[in-house]
């Protein structure tokens, strides 16, 4: 079972690293707001970065936002940097979780890992990169294991409401759940909505990088899964979609990986049925995929080239036509915003033999919250670390590195993210 306990040498349930990045400072608030969902109505937390004059600013200013002024004494900061080993180390010792927002986590994330494997601390992040987190899963499993620690990626938007969408989904229908599709879409209000530049680099570094991702993989050495039921078809790559009747795109974000060793797990470790898993996008009407098409060829093509890889890291707003920014979206920008995954299953009742014919039911669920960024991602973050702290029972029996639908396949976490605002229902 997960430790979860403080102690006089490791006084912290959640320690926030990166506190004062962009989405740690929403991190912090999304904490300050939970304290009272701790083990015995009590948390006990710290903000962690390079700065002691950031991290107390963002203190402040969460002090205002919640009208909390206690924030300002009551939490302790702690200096940590990624390229100081020791820092990382002496942080580490001290938190039950160490909850990590520092991003893009190919360059920065290995560092906090190790820290917390070496130093009995579970980590969450909220990584969207399928090279660094099956990189992780490759070099600290067995480790992780042998260690009690569980190191739990992807907790944020990505991909928690695919991941357990999909377990959900599965959940509530009768009989074998064979195959399903999700159909993402998002809303801005008046205001519009961006996504702040750090995604951005994060997938221009991911698409540079793509033959690394498939070397990797190959490293596993795994088995196809067993397929069961009709083969899922794969859609083209721009196609109008009957079910959000509107043009949609392959999902590139990292729910489909996430996904499909989420099911790895659940067939090797429960003999569960694996679930085929599709994920696309909804990119809207003809001007909409105009903007995209002409965005991905200059993307596609600059991404290529360190020189152009630089363009766009330095002009985001110019080469997205503004769904990018350094500046990242206002607040004002967030309270309009909000998205929806639809999921689509198919399978097979339980007086039909999955090995025999096409499936004969279909379900559709949803999964719907607030803005996905920086208002959704934190939420599910912050409530994947209070699981882990109030249900270590119903965590996998040893640590290891987890996606969110491993570890929390038996826990409350559906139920927690219902009463936050991230709903989940069967339509």
């Amino acid at each position: 079972m997960a430790r979860v306990e403080t102690s006089p040498s490791r006084p912290y349930h959640l320690v926030i690293f990166g506190a004062s990045g962009f989405t740690g400072q929403f991190v912090v608030e999304e904490v300050a707001r939970t304290v009272s969902e701790g083990p015995n109505g009590n948390l006990r937390w710290a903000v962690a970065g390079r700065s002691k004059q950031k991290l107390e600013k963002v203190l402040e200013q969460a002090a205002g936002v919640l009208s909390k002024p206690e924030l300002r004494t009551e939490v302790d900061v702690i200096v940590a940097d990624v390229g100081e080993p020791d820092s990382l180390a002496a942080m580490c010792k001290q938190a039950v979780i160490v909850l990590n927002c520092v991003g893009p986590y190919r360059f920065f994330g290995e560092p906090v890992v190790k820290a917390c494997v070496e130093n009995g601390a579970h980590h969450i992040d909220i990584c969207g990169e399928p090279q660094f987190l099956e990189g992780m899963q490759l070099n600290y499993s067995q480790q992780a294991a042998e260690k009690g620690v569980f190191v739990i990626g992807s907790c944020g938007f990505d991909s928690i409401p695919a991941d357990m969408g999909v377990l959900y989904t599965r959940d509530q229908f009768r009989g074998t759940l064979t195959a399903v599709e999700s159909f993402l879409t998002v809303s801005a209000g008046p205001e519009g909505g961006c996504i702040h530049d750090g995604t951005w680099q994060s997938a221009i570094y991911g698409f540079a990088d793509g033959h690394k991702l498939q070397s990797l993989r190959r490293k596993f050495n795994h088995k196809p899964l067993p397929s069961v039921g009709s083969k899922l078809r794969r859609r083209g790559a721009l196609f109008f979609s009957n079910e959000i009747q509107q043009y949609a795109v392959p999902f590139m974000g990292s729910d489909p990986s996430v996904v499909k060793r989420t099911q790895r797990f659940l067939v090797e470790e429960h003999q569960a049925t694996p679930v085929q898993y599709g994920a696309y996008a909804g990119v809207g009407g003809v001007g909409s995929i105009i903007k995209m098409i002409f965005a991905g060829m200059m993307f596609w093509f600059l991404v290529k080239f360190s020189f152009g890889r630089n363009l766009l890291i330095k002009y985001p707003e110019f080469f997205s036509f503004g769904f990018f920014s350094k500046a990242g979206p206002t607040r004002k920008q967030m309270e309009g915003s909000s998205f929806q995954f639809s999921l689509y299953g198919e399978g097979y009742t339980d007086e039909q033999d999955p090995t025999q014919g096409k499936p004969n039911a279909k379900i559709r669920t949803l999964v719907q919250g607030p803005e996905a960024g920086y208002v959704a991602t934190p939420i599910a973050m912050v409530q994947a670390a209070l699981t882990i702290l109030n249900e270590p029972a119903a965590l996998p029996k040893k640590g290891g590195v987890y996606t969110p639908g491993a570890a929390f396949s038996k826990t409350t976490l559906i139920d927690r993210l219902n009463k936050h605002g991230i709903q989940f229902s069967v339509i």
